[in-house]
């Protein structure tokens, strides 16, 4: 009796929030502390998600798991763990906790050097793909956490990893439409390792580094008109004008050409819409992966009508590359937007930021 007391008192106190974390622009997470545990919400895991997901993370050794019927429950402490993107490995290594990677889906993509060194020692093993988990080398990891993604709710790899019991939770970080949002994210990786107060040191002076260098840029008086993306099979892709992308243009203090359009993922175009309103740009930026200009004609000639090509005014985001070909910035980019809009403004309006050296884009010669 004294027993089942205990526990519905304590079940009195768990119901409690004690405090909040302070969640400045992401919009799809939240955390919420109790006395005995703590609570993170996602409520945006994919675009259009009507689904929420709560994940428990126990920091007491007094939290009843019975209290919270339809959550996750993480293990804790987490010593091991099994990422599905590239975006969680710089997070893991700015909370000094990437030596918990034991797993991860197509290690030939991953570029940070830290963690591929781990890769070579045979200390992350491969697990083929996201789409089809090799089950037998993730059973054999026994990880205490996976930290996943789906781009519609429906993932057969993720089905599959609940069947074992291993606890799954979705990083939706890539739904954000800021780039401080997608940043913030952090907060929600860091919270399953008890490690909010450093997240939000990290994420404070990544925030300080953005604003700043957006208030410098408001200061200019040119803004030079951009076009960005580039075709596939006669497709060309553009950022719209409600996208993450399109922010960093306006933070940029650019003119974007399609700045009016309403949609937050991307548009498809073909040549003749780009070149009605984008031939005369000033700036192409985010032209793909090319390698070169000849590397563009050869692939389609269209591009050579565009003026941002013939002034030489191209910028692609390959400036840093990882040992086995994967681009840093689909990687590092989204935890530091701070290095994207400084390598932008630093190409809009080079007089702002003197002696500063492009991070992530470089101009193609």
């Amino acid at each position: 009796m004294s027993c089942r007391e205990s526990k519905k008192e304590h079940s009195a106190l768990e119901s409690k929030i004690l405090r909040s974390e302070n969640i400045k622009y992401a919009t799809g997470f939240s955390i919420n502390y109790y006395e005995n545990h703590k609570e993170i919400i996602v409520t945006s895991p994919w675009p259009k998600s009507t689904d929420t997901f709560r994940y428990i993370k126990p920091t007491s050794k007094l939290y009843f798991k019975e209290n919270q019927e339809g959550s996750v429950i993480i293990k804790h402490p987490i010593k091991n763990l099994v990422v599905m993107s590239t975006t969680n490995i710089p997070a893991l290594e700015y909370l000094s906790v990437d030596n918990k990677l034991v797993g991860f889906p197509g290690t030939k993509y991953i570029s940070s050097e830290k963690t591929r060194s781990r890769i070579e020692q045979g200390d992350i093993r491969d697990l083929n793909n996201d789409l089809e988990m090799n089950m037998e080398v993730l059973l054999d990891l026994k990880p205490d956490l996976i930290i996943g993604y789906t781009v519609n709710g429906n993932n057969k790899s993720l089905n599959q990893i609940e069947k074992f019991n291993i606890p799954v939770v979705l990083d939706g970080s890539w739904t954000e439409q800021h780039p401080l949002g997608r940043a913030e994210w952090i907060k929600f990786i860091a919270a399953f390792f008890d490690k909010n107060d450093i997240a939000d040191s990290i994420f404070n002076e990544i925030e300080s580094n953005y604003n700043n260098a957006k208030q410098l840029a408001l200061k200019t008086k040119k803004h030079p008109t951009v076009l960005s993306g580039s075709m596939f099979k006669d497709v060309w892709h553009v950022p719209g004008g409600n996208s993450f992308i399109a922010q960093y243009f306006k933070d940029a203090r650019t003119n974007y050409i399609w700045k009016d359009d309403s949609s937050t993922g991307s548009l498809q175009l073909n040549l003749e819409n780009m070149l009605e309103k984008g031939q005369t740009a000033d700036l192409w930026i985010g032209a793909g992966s090319y390698e070169s200009k000849r590397h563009m004609l050869s692939q389609h000639k269209g591009y050579g009508y565009f003026t941002a090509f013939k002034n030489n005014n191209i910028y692609t985001y390959t400036n840093k590359m990882g040992s086995e070909g994967g681009l840093l910035f689909y990687e590092l980019g989204p935890l530091r937007p701070d290095y994207i809009l400084k390598d932008i403004i630093n190409i809009a309006h080079p007089e702002v930021l003197p002696n500063y050296t492009n991070f992530f884009f470089k101009r193609l010669e």
